[in-house]
């Protein structure tokens, strides 16, 4: 298949970036950083923006300030880069109303999480998106599995049935393995386009049909994702190989502990006041922040 080819298959780009809310002093929403942030992650290399995802502390945003976030960013990068809004819930009625509201602010698509703590079975985790995607069919959906936090993976074989949903475009597997992504193109094929959830798989995803990836690590590297993710599709697989390598250390402590918390504090190392997050989260300690500021340090990114 043509480099164009593999390219028609990522609907939101190579790299999107989970995105942050930075906060004031006050604990509130910084929306005039967070549209100098989204900028400058594009200029990083990112090719969309996702807003009010995991990353983005949604659990803690309202669903105002999780609309004004959305606003704000889609004002900002108007048409430089893709913008999607997390619009998932463990109620189908808000999952749908949220989605719903994200079309008609102009979202590019929506990442519809796996319900958590509820732990639905497989129809009815079919019954969840199904009616979301029905509620707003012209709005790309990427729906979601991070089992980890949810308590509950939707199957292969029901992400296939969905796939009669025109707006069921892509999957971001964040399951921890590779086998989540063969098992999904056994099931649903090439026209689902596959996003890696965890950074640190990103080359050993592609290897397997993966077409991207959602990132954390990109607000800080995303040049060098960009590099490592072109390399891989041009053919230059030492390359890639090498930048996967590199950057693991860097992966390994921004998820030594909560994600957003060790990428907010390196975001604060590298010049940007996104304040810490919501509780119940809480900022890095210092023995982590002191080892992420060597890792840092070390790879010359500060």
């Amino acid at each position: 298949m043509s480099h164009s080819a593999l390219l028609s298959r990522a609907p939101f780009g190579r790299i999107l970036t989970a995105m942050v809310t930075p906060f004031d002093e006050n604990g509130k929403v910084d929306y005039g950083l967070a549209a100098d942030l989204a900028s400058y992650l594009v200029d990083q290399g990112s090719d969309g923006i996702v807003v009010c995802g995991t990353t983005g502390e949604s659990p803690t945003l309202t669903w105002q300030e999780q609309k004004k976030m959305l606003e704000t960013v889609r004002n900002s990068l108007g048409s430089k880069a893709k913008v999607l809004a997390g619009t998932g819930s463990n109620s189908t009625s808000e999952a749908i109303e949220a989605t719903k509201e994200a079309a008609n602010l102009g979202a590019d698509g929506a990442l519809v999480v796996v319900p958590y703590y509820n732990k639905p079975p497989q129809e009815g985790l079919e019954i969840h998106f199904r009616s979301i995607a029905n509620a707003a069919p012209e709005l790309p959906l990427m729906l979601y599995n991070i089992p980890g936090r949810t308590g509950c993976s939707i199957s292969p074989s029901i992400v296939s049935k969905l796939m009669d949903c025109s707006n069921v475009v892509s999957f971001k597997a964040a399951s921890g393995t590779t086998d989540e992504v063969t098992q999904l193109r056994n099931y649903c094929g090439s026209d689902l386009a596959i996003y890696s959830g965890d950074d640190a798989l990103i080359l050993p995803m592609l290897a397997v049909g993966a077409v991207g990836v959602v990132s954390v690590a990109s607000h800080i590297v995303g040049l060098h994702l960009k590099k490592m993710i072109e390399s891989f599709f041009e053919g230059k697989y030492d390359q890639s190989l090498y930048f996967h390598e590199t950057l693991q250390p860097l992966f390994k402590s921004l998820f030594a502990t909560t994600n957003p918390i060790p990428v907010k504090a390196a975001l604060q190392l590298i010049g940007w006041s996104v304040g810490p997050p919501r509780s119940p989260l809480v900022s890095l300690n210092s023995e982590m922040k002191e080892e992420l500021l060597k890792t840092l340090s070390s790879m010359r990114l500060i």
